[in-house]
């Protein structure tokens, strides 16, 4: 491995590492990850890795997978170095500086997908890609205004998890629904409302889309009414809805596992 080790924080090529973010990125598609478990997930990918900001014990321990990706630029420093050239506190030893993967067109996506409305939580986009990348459900479809899913944040939650999926920012999602009725697949909102469907009633095709709503106001009238299917989950009367995320995660899960029993 070639390390470059820093002399100077101030070369314009380590800027991006304290430019970068939450949410934010350049015109190129730049993004930032950090903590080795994401990082080194990362590195198993075909995402585009501009290079990595790490310690020597980080590039000891992972030299051959490091060496494998080919990466142009190894900066290497201490952790006390690396917390001056990002500016603040870290409790993890590499960084990655990388290019988002493309998006996939509306036609590509599998035939189960979960799909965001109005999401405004970073963790929860997070948290819900990971547990659609360990249920099965490969297709994500989120709001282009929204958190994006190579947020650092959001990758981070993800545990690297997000790189996994094939992933989909829309603009408009009234017509990105009506597309998806015209491909072919069931629309199930996951809402509470007088006639929602429990979810041990609800039967599943072979192509669906399960919609998450907001945190606060979930799914509004007007998307409801372009859905196929209201679903709810069922609960105790006195508690009024699970958090967004874990909600996902058990629908995902009810609905996998109802499509695995009816083709055994």
């Amino acid at each position: 491995m070639n390390l470059i080790e820093i002399t100077d924080i101030n070369i314009p090529e380590l800027r991006i590492y304290q430019q970068l973010r939450d949410n934010l990125f350049t015109k190129d598609n730049s993004f930032i990850a950090d903590s080795s478990k994401v990082v080194n997930l990362l590195l198993k990918t075909d995402v585009k890795v501009k290079s990595l900001l790490a310690t020597q014990e980080y590039y000891d321990e992972f030299k051959e997978l490091v060496e494998r990706k080919k990466i142009p630029l190894l900066y290497m420093a201490d952790k006390k170095l690396m917390q001056t050239i990002v500016g603040h506190k870290l409790h993890q030893n590499v960084m990655l500086h990388g290019t988002r993967p493309a998006q996939v067109t509306v036609n590509e996506l599998d035939d189960n997908i979960i799909m965001l409305d109005n999401i405004t939580s970073t963790e929860n986009v997070g948290s819900i890609a990971r547990s659609a990348a360990a249920l099965g459900v490969n297709s994500y479809l989120l709001p282009n205004q929204g958190p994006h899913p190579f947020g650092r944040r959001a990758l981070r939650v993800s545990m690297g998890h997000m790189s996994l999926l094939k992933t989909h920012l829309y603009d408009d999602i009234s017509e990105t629904l009506k597309k998806l009725k015209a491909n072919g697949y069931t629309i199930f909102a996951a809402e509470i409302t007088p006639n929602s469907i429990p979810l041990a009633e609800v039967t599943i095709p072979q192509k669906w889309v399960l919609l998450m709503g907001h945190e606060g106001h979930g799914i509004s009238s007007e998307i409801l009414s372009l859905c196929d299917s209201i679903i709810n989950i069922e609960m105790e009367d006195n508690i009024k809805s699970f958090n967004v995320a874990v909600a996902a995660s058990i629908l995902m899960y009810s609905f996998k596992q109802k499509k695995k029993y009816l083709h055994d």
